[in-house]
């Protein structure tokens, strides 16, 4: 199967109802106060670049990386059920990484589920490295945060 990983807007239907599903799930897992991901207009900023991996089609996974001062957020990682375990999670990570690469941001962060065993086994295998609570987050029972220093060659600080 040939996966198209590009730029999409997250207001498009086919990224609301996959956004939709991911938010579906969190909200069977976690406590609604200790949820922390964004609707689909929050991801529709400038400083939110939201992509989707499409084969055959069909919108099969999303990610939008976040930027703050000083480095990118990793927000809404999903792969629709259907499409699990062929590798799409990794590329989209991989993806996000490398346009954080490309603005010059140095370091990637990001919040998740204590319950999302295999967004975790993702992120370690990856070379990310649990931290503590960072921007607005606060320690609580559910959230697990991880970072990853990118290549510094040729960024440029943010």
């Amino acid at each position: 199967m040939s996966v198209t990983i590009r730029e999409i807007s997250p207001l498009a239907p086919e990224a609301r109802l996959l956004l939709q599903a991911s938010q579906a799930l969190m909200r069977t897992l976690f406590p609604a106060d200790e949820n922390h991901y964004l609707d689909a207009e929050a991801l529709a900023v400038p400083d939110v670049t939201f992509f989707g991996a499409e084969a055959e089609g069909a919108l099969l996974g999303c990610v939008a990386l976040k930027r703050h001062d000083g480095y990118g957020e990793l927000k809404s990682l999903f792969v629709a059920p259907e499409a699990r375990g062929l590798g799409l999670g990794q590329k989209l990570l991989a993806h996000a990484e490398a346009r954080a690469e490309a603005d010059g941001l140095l370091l990637i962060r990001l919040e998740t589920g204590n319950k999302l065993f295999a967004a975790s086994a993702l992120y370690d295998r990856c070379g990310y490295r649990q931290r503590g609570p960072f921007g607005a987050y606060v320690a609580n029972g559910s959230s697990v945060f991880f970072e990853k220093p990118l290549p510094a060659e040729g960024a440029v600080p943010r």
